[in-house]
Parts: C-alpha cells; structure tokens; sequence
C-alpha cells in the first residue's frame, strides 16, 4: 500500500503471510489462534508452507517486536468466487498479544458503509515495478493509507469496462492518495469508531499500480461463516452504522441495471440454450510477434492444475467438464481428490476476477507412453464466459507443415512477481531425428528459462479459419 510508513505497532493486527521466506500476502490478527485474509492467498500453498509473522514492521531488517507461527489448518470459503473471496487460517499455538500484536474487531451483520466513509489499509508494498514511483520496491515498511470507502452503485460504474459485477458481498474504495500494490492482497481495511478499530473489508483486487480503485470483501456478511468455524474464542464483531444520507443511492450508470442485492452463501445453477462452440477467444487480438505476457480472456481455455493447493501444471479445457494435460503432471498422484483444477486464471500470484476453481472426480491416463496424455473429469461445469472458453481439438484429419505459425502458453518463471500467464510465438519445424513417431510435434525454439519451468504446461495453438 503506498502512503506514509506506519509506525511500529500502529497496526496490531497486520501479518505478513510468508512462504519460503517471501512475503506473499497480508492477513489480520481476529484472535489469539487465528488470521483472516483472502481465499487467493491460502489455496494456491499448501497448509506447512505458510508462515504467519506477527508485529512485522520491516520485509528487510530485523523485528524485535515480532513473533512467527506456522498453520495448521486452512478454512477456504465454500465455491471460491471473486465474491466470496476469504479464508481463515489457524496457527499452531496461541500468540500473545502485546503492544505490537493485537487483534481488530470485526464488523457486524447489518453494518452499513456509506459512499465516502473515511478508512485506512494497510500492506507493505512489495511490488517490484519499480516504474510506478508511488510504489515501494521490495521488500519494504509497512505503510498506510488512506481512502475512501465507495458505494456498490458507484462501483459498478468504475468497473463496468471490466465486465466486473459488484456483488453486495464486496466493497470498494478509492484514494488520491496513493494505491495497493500486488502482494498486499489479503490485507485488511479498517474503519475507527468511538476509540475502536473495525475490519471491514479484504483486499481481494486490483488492477495495478496505476489503478485508484480497489475492491474487497465485505467481512460483515461472513459473521456467521466465520463463527460457524471458530467455536471457542470467536472474534470479537462490532456493529458500524454510518450516519447521514448514502450519496450511493443517487448514483447511476448509463445502460447500467440496478444493483440486485446478493445472498451469502449462493450456488447459481446457469442455464442457457445456447450451443457450446470451441475455439473462441473473444478478447485474443494477437496476430504475430515476440513472447511476451498474455492478457486477461487471451487463452480461455487455459487451466491451472493444483496438487494440495499447489500449482503444478497445465492444462486445456477440451469440452465442458474435461480438460487435457500431461501424463507427467500425475507422477506424484493420480488420486483425483488431491487435485484442483482453476480456469479463467491469469496469475498465480495475484487476484483473479474471472476465475472458478472446481474439484477433480476422475482422472483417465493413456497408457501408450508415446501418447503421454491424461484427461480429467470435473466435478461440474464452469460458467462459460469470456475468460472460461473450451478449445476445439484436432481430430486428425488437419496437416500442420513446416513454417506454420502457432502459439504456446504456460506459467513459469518468466512471469514475473505475479506469475502472469507467458505466450510465445513459434513455428512447426521439422522433427528429424527428435522423433520417428508421427503422434508428435515439434516447435522452434523458445526461451531457455521459462521452457525449463513450462515443460508439462506449454500447449501448442494454431489458428485455423478463425478459431483456436
């Protein structure tokens, strides 16, 4: 978060999650066993690989004031969605709260934000862009900022060219101040009242550094979640009624509806008549050139597989409830329960608007070690949209000649801080003494560093005729 540099114990509650040494997310102190922060922040590591730090000032220098714990369990919210984005991790021993490490309250069911309530967020900015002067680079002091809370209708107008939907289980704000930075996801905003300090929302997005407004989830909706797993103990929820008129309320957008309030929890059943068609990529305007990172919606029917929460490889969505990958990813298990599959993903490292994540019922692997491919059956079908798209597959009967053009995707290291999804533009070549069989393909060649790491992800794409 950009701003001034907090003062040492000016924020009790803010904890820096850390996985191998590295500051991944921001999270809050709600007792003394247990750390509220964003869903993205937990699923993506598995349970021993986070660290919770306590009393941090300093990602650089050394913290007298601070305390570590690791966890050991990890509650996400039920049907992850950029709505319902919060997760509760519990530590292995109690902390003691000292000047430096306190718990917030939380706010109450039925507690009201109207448009321009001042607030405060929190994070240390750990954002090495350093092009963006307003940011901080890595690793820095916590910092504080102020903003202002903004209503949904209010919202909806700000993040409409993003096709976002703001539910009522999320909020907004905006500064002119200064702004989130990527890994202060997970990160608290918190609201004064009468000498005590309420956590309102979750940091769950944010476009980038240059972006003013950011959106959260709206903690008063998940009392009951939230109790419903802490039995002993509960965080301590107070109630925050702001006063006066809400200047949401007279707020409207041109061609925009109105705002339909949202339940907490739902699990829509979408329907629609319309025929499935593989191969469309809406928002891909790419027509040649050097590797570079994709953008939102470029390669929809890229999927991120997950062992225990763990990004391990690549796949592509091939029709409705399957997706397509490398026999190879499966080596360390082939128990479909271990494995999580994440479509409309575009970072691994970040917020993601436009993602599902759904569990695996089946997983099929040839057993011709020439074929080398798995299938994977999902538990339901996503929700096709632009970023959420199958791609059509080859049947046989297409010839790919020399010189062709075509596209690789994948995760890997080349993505920088955010693990941003990588594309690279290449060309069929001849195979000569690489391969006698006629069941494999072979590409020029691309960078070194990232083919190491993408391995068992890249998936070769050729456009023919206007579809994928």
């Amino acid at each position: 978060v950009g701003g001034l540099n907090a003062a040492p114990g000016s924020w009790p509650w803010q904890v820096s999650l850390q996985v191998r040494g590295a500051h991944v997310c921001s999270g809050s102190l709600i007792n003394s066993n247990w750390v509220l922060t964003a869903a993205v922040c937990s699923s993506s590591y598995l349970t021993s690989q986070i660290t919770v730090y306590l009393g941090l000032q300093s990602l650089s220098t050394s913290n007298v004031n601070s305390v570590s714990r690791s966890v050991t369990q990890q509650i996400v919210y039920p049907e992850i969605r950029y709505y319902n984005d919060i997760a509760l991790l519990k530590l292995n021993s109690s902390v003691i709260f000292t000047d430096y490490i306190k718990p917030v309250c939380l706010a109450t069911a039925g507690s009201t934000f109207f448009n321009g309530t001042q607030a405060w967020v929190t994070g240390w900015n750990a954002n090495t862009n350093a092009v963006h002067l307003v940011c901080l680079s890595y690793p820095g002091t916590l910092m504080q900022s102020n903003i202002s809370v903004v209503g949904n209708r209010e919202c909806n107008c700000i993040f409409s060219s993003l096709s976002v939907n703001i539910k009522d289980t999320m909020m907004c704000s905006t500064s002119l101040q200064s702004q989130s930075c990527s890994m202060d996801i997970g990160g608290p905003l918190v609201i004064k009242q009468e000498g005590l300090w309420i956590q309102a929302g979750i940091l769950i997005y944010h476009d980038d550094c240059e972006n003013l407004s950011m959106l959260y989830t709206r903690v008063s909706l998940y009392q009951n979640w939230i109790n419903q797993q802490i039995i002993s103990n509960q965080p301590g929820f107070v109630p925050f009624i702001s006063t006066g008129t809400d200047g949401d309320l007279s707020v409207s957008c041109p061609a925009k509806p109105p705002n339909v309030p949202t339940s907490v929890p739902t699990t829509a059943t979408v329907t629609t008549s319309t025929a499935v068609v593989c191969g469309s990529a809406k928002l891909n305007s790419i027509t040649g050139g050097s590797s570079s990172l994709a953008s939102a919606g470029a390669w929809p029917w890229m999927a991120s597989l997950h062992h225990n929460g763990i990004h391990v490889c690549g796949g592509t969505l091939v029709a409705e409830q399957f997706v397509l990958s490398s026999g190879d990813c499966f080596s360390s298990s082939t128990n479909a329960s271990d494995w999580t599959v994440i479509l409309g993903r575009l970072k691994q490292s970040s917020s993601n608007t436009y993602e599902a994540v759904i569990s695996v019922t089946k997983i099929s692997i040839s057993s011709d070690l020439v074929n080398n491919v798995a299938v994977l059956q999902l538990s339901r079908k996503p929700t096709l949209s632009d970023y959420i798209q199958p791609i059509c597959v080859d049947l046989g009967d297409n010839s790919f000649p020399v010189n062709t053009q075509c596209w690789a995707s994948g995760w890997g290291s080349g993505g920088g801080a955010e693990q941003t999804l990588q594309q690279f533009n290449t060309t069929i070549v001849e195979c000569g003494s690489a391969s006698s069989s006629n069941k494999t393909i072979c590409t020029g060649v691309m960078p070194l560093e990232q083919v190491c790491i993408l391995t068992y992800e890249i998936h070769f794409i050729i456009k023919l005729l206007g579809i994928y």
